[in-house]
């Protein structure tokens, strides 16, 4: 039977607020090799004392050289994690899951859409297509939140322009908001979609990576090239608890990331 492996120490080489309620920590190895993960996977971190949960990596190498997490504080471990310091120590294994499959996206246009904190699963992508121009097309990115203060990786996203076409959209703009307003499907309008040559990877609020991959689908993308992050309800790594059963499918080992031509079904279910 397959099991999660114990994990391995690490250290907290940075951490540093992303907004009010997210920070960012890299984590290097306190012995072992730094473990080796593609953008998409996840790892299981473990806060000591309080219990251990699945996160992202939003970047494959941080300003250190370690594995970047971003953690939004909602519960008792994602806020133990979102209160580590320099110095402090945690466990971490994997990584586990499927990645973002860039073979696929090799030679095609990167259409990257997000949501919400779903913008740090896709971060790794943005990286990569940034450092290996040659192999891809054009790369769009496209960020829905809520308010502009949810923001994540604000200055970044700043630097995304110009290599990227950048569009950023809220839900709520505060005062002197001047930029999109609404859902993040409204930016699909902006753009000069090629969809016989595009590939979509999308995450976020699963009703928003519903609705965005149905609106793709419907102006032309093929289903398989619309890639979403599913990362709902995952807890034990090893597809054996069954929290993040979807149909067939069991996220933690079949996902997170899946085809959407796999999922659409599925997704239209109510509670399944």
């Amino acid at each position: 039977m397959t099991t999660v492996p114990p994990p391995l120490p690490y250290r907290v080489a940075g951490a540093w607020a992303e907004t009010a309620d997210t920070r960012s920590v890299e984590l290097v190895p306190a012995g072992e090799a730094l473990a080796r993960f593609a953008p998409g996977q996840f790892a299981m971190v473990y806060a000591f004392g309080v219990g251990e949960v699945p996160i992202s990596v939003s970047a494959l190498r941080g300003r250190h050289g370690g594995l970047v997490h971003t953690v939004r504080a909602v519960g008792a471990v994602s806020t133990a994690l979102y209160r580590l310091r320099p110095g402090d120590s945690v466990g971490l294994s994997g990584p586990y899951g499927t990645g973002w499959d860039l073979r696929a996206a090799a030679g095609h246009d990167v259409l990257v859409v997000a949501g919400g904190i779903g913008l740090a699963p896709l971060r790794p992508v943005v990286h990569t297509v940034l450092d290996r121009p040659v192999d891809y097309g054009r790369l769009t990115v496209l960020v829905g939140t809520r308010t502009p203060a949810d923001l994540v990786f604000q200055d970044e996203i700043e630097s995304w322009r110009g290599p990227a076409q950048v569009e950023v959209t809220v839900d709520r703009p505060g005062p002197g908001r001047q930029g999109a307003v609404g859902v993040v499907t409204t930016l699909l309008d902006r753009l000069d979609l090629r969809p016989e040559r595009t590939c979509a990877l999308v995450c976020g609020p699963e009703a928003m990576m519903r609705h965005t991959a149905r609106d793709l689908v419907t102006r032309g993308l093929a289903p398989h090239r619309v890639q979403v992050s599913l990362e709902r309800n995952m807890h034990c790594a090893t597809g054996h608890c069954g929290h993040c059963q979807l149909g067939p499918l069991l996220l933690c080992r079949d996902g997170p990331v899946v085809g959407y031509d796999r999922v659409a079904d599925l997704l239209l279910v109510r509670e399944l």
